[in-house]
This record gives C-alpha cells, structure tokens and sequence, in this order.
C-alpha cells in the first residue's frame, strides 16, 4: 500500500473534517435507483462521526459541466444518507456549493454531526482543478478526506487541489480497501495470475494491455476491442466495431505477449446480427468469419468454454470490461458466462475493475462472488496501468 495518511493516523475528535466521496449515483426522477456508491462510504462516514468529527461530505453527481442542473442536486443523496446513518445529515443546498448557508451549518455543526454540500460539479472551476474553488473547500475544514477512488484519477478541486490548502489530509477506508486490492493483485498476487479485458475499445485500454503482459501469465480478450485484434490477425470481422488506427498496435501486443510467454486467449465464436438490436435474428459463427454485413455482438458458446477453461487453476483474476453487448439480455451471455467462471473459482482472488464490467456483475447478482469488485473503472484502469493517481498523491505521507 501507498504509505498514505488514513483516517486512522488523525485524531479528528472536535475538527470539522471535508470528506470527499463518491456519490455519483443514478437517479431516475429524483429517485436513487442503486445506492451501492452510497454504501461503500458508509464505514468511513461512520468512523469519523464515532471519532467527533464535524462531517462535511462533498460529491459530484452527473455532468452538470459546471452549470446548476438541479436534477443533479444531491438533495436525494443527503435523504438516503440520513435513512442510512439513521442521524441527520444537513444538506447546504447553495448553488455555489461554498455559500451563506453551507457556510452556517458547517459553523453550527456539532461534533460528530454530518452536513452534505451541493454538487462540486456546478462549479466551472471544479474540473479545472481551480485553486480559487480549492480554496473556498478547505476554508470550511481543518483536516481532508478522500474517500472517492472512482475520481481519484481526476485532478479536482475536490479531490486534489484542496490538499493544498489544509492543514491534514487522509484517506478513508474505501480508499485505502482499493489501494490494497489493487496494489496486492498487481505487484504481489497470487499466481497464476489472469486478466480479462472486454470492453469496446482497444484505445482506452492501451496501456493496461502492454503494462499488464508483463505481469500476468494469461491474457483473455473479449468485448468489442476483440475485433481490432481479429482484424489485425487477418479474420474478416464484417461490422464489428474496429478502431483500425489500433491494428499495428495490436499486432505489437500479440508480438509482446509471445516473446514474455504469456497466453493470449481470443474469441473463437462469436454472435452476429446485422443490426444493433436486441431483437435482432442472431447467429453464432467463427470469430474469423464475420460476413460484411453482419457485426459481432457477443463471445460464443465456444468461447465462453474456452475462456471457462483458461481460468482454472487460476490464483488471481482481474476483469475489466463486458464480453459483449451485455445491457441487451440477448447478448449477455458471454459476461454471464465470465462472471459464473470467475465466481465458481475456488481459493482465487477475483478482482472486476469498476465501470461496465461491476455493473454487470451487480446486475446479475454475482457481487457476492467476488472477493472485490472496485468502486472505480477509469480509476481502476489507470491504477493498473501503473499511473500515480492524482487523488491519492496529493494526500499527505504518514511520518
């Protein structure tokens, strides 16, 4: 682990305490319809109301592109949070997230009381890392908290530039939990050591795939980036998704894969429509053998005993990214499939890399499967590329 402050290196009994976390949530009409980002704050929220600290959470919701969308206000969030904490939690509804109102319930806060501020993201100056904005943040705290490892990736006012301006900073335990799993299955896991990459583009994982081989012992590849490789290896992929800027790199990664002896495994079917639909008439055909008028849509039966097989034995599994199109239940049986081998291994440390591929596994009611499913997909992504992320290098080194 990143020898980082926690929340468990300060005392915070009697400070006010900004904790940023991540409560980008999904709503529809004002209602959260999954409040799993909600949760997994929770023990650190809890933490620093047992400890007496006055609690300020803050949070980005949506993409208000730094304007006030006030069906991204995280007034529902403050709701839940309250239902959740079974406590109160006073929410600053000003629009410029540090105003009047937000400025008199931080100073009225008792310890251990907990207040929510506006959307960070209605604020132009939030993504451009601002220090006006960061300012503004940390007069309101005498210690920092990110608790937000899906924005980790992200130089924020919210989740860097604050650090600046404070005094202490840390990070809390779903943080530190992320930190932990990923660093442990990147630079000490348990061999053999596999990943599995799906997804649609080969562009937004490119170096994830040439920092992973040399890492791990098998490479499986699925989901859309499948065919930028089946065309680089000559197979004729008809209308599949293909980012032909990508077909010599491609062929340098299987080149790269074969001189570290590491296994790729590809596709071997696939299913084709000619139309993106779920209700388009499908077929399943050789991965190789897409007609021109037909685009992949999913791995095959073929493919999924493969790729079944290839797990055996496993001691770690990373999965970042869907087989297929999985949000149409016609073409979700690919990351079923995945998600069932995966959740079936016995003694292995099973690790999915947030975004499309957590969702799916929280969808089908597999997440209790897994021994971690992380909170962040780009953050994840970037994590195993090897990057410092921004949210975590600016918090402070423990002495």
């Amino acid at each position: 682990m990143l020898n980082k402050k926690t929340i468990d290196d300060i005392n915070v009994s009697g400070l006010r305490v900004l904790c940023r976390c991540d409560f980008n949530v999904p709503l529809d009409n004002g209602v959260i319809t999954d409040d799993t980002r909600i949760v997994s704050s929770l023990p650190t929220i809890k933490k620093l109301i047992a400890d007496g600290g006055k609690v300020i959470l803050c949070s980005h919701l949506g993409k208000p592109k730094g304007s006030v969308v006030p069906e991204l206000s995280l007034a529902p969030v403050a709701k839940r949070l309250s239902e959740l904490l079974g406590t109160e939690v006073k929410f600053a509804d000003d629009d410029n997230v540090v105003g009047e109102n937000a400025k008199r319930i931080v100073s009225e806060l008792k310890d251990g009381e907990v207040c929510l501020l506006q959307n960070v993201r209605f604020r132009p100056e939030e993504t451009k890392n601002d220090d006006t904005f960061s300012k503004e943040l940390a007069s309101l705290c005498d210690v920092f908290v990110n608790d937000a490892f899906g924005t980790a990736h992200r130089a924020h006012c919210s989740t860097a530039g604050v650090c600046q301006f404070v005094k202490h900073s840390a990070i809390g335990y779903l943080m530190e939990q992320e930190l932990n799993y990923l660093g442990s299955v990147v630079n000490n896991p348990k061999r053999p050591l596999v990943s599995i990459l799906g997804g649609a583009k080969v562009s937004s994982k490119i170096s994830v795939i040439s920092n992973l081989l040399e890492k791990v012992d098998k490479l499986i590849i699925g989901g859309g980036m499948m065919f930028t490789f089946i065309k680089a290896m000559g197979g004729n992929v008809g209308k599949s998704i293909v980012e032909e800027e990508y077909i010599d790199y491609s062929k340098d990664m299987i080149y790269k894969a074969g001189a570290l002896g590491v296994q790729l495994f590809f596709p071997v079917d696939v299913v084709v429509t000619k139309e993106f639909s779920n209700d388009a008439e499908y077929r399943v055909v050789k991965a190789t053998e897409i007609a021109d008028d037909e685009m992949g849509m999913d791995i095959g039966p073929k493919t999924r005993e493969l790729f079944a097989n290839a797990l055996e034995g496993a001691g770690t599994v990373i999965w970042n990214g869907p087989m297929g199109v999985f949000e149409f239940c016609n073409f979700a049986k690919g990351t079923i499939a995945v998600a069932e081998a995966m959740g079936n291994l016995k003694d292995a440390v099973t690790v999915v890399g947030g975004g499309d591929s957590a969702a799916a596994v929280n969808q089908l009611g597999y997440a209790d499967k897994f021994s971690h499913i992380s909170t962040g997909g780009g953050a994840s992504l970037e994590f195993l590329e090897g990057k410092e992320l921004p949210g975590v290098k600016a918090v402070e080194y423990k002495d």
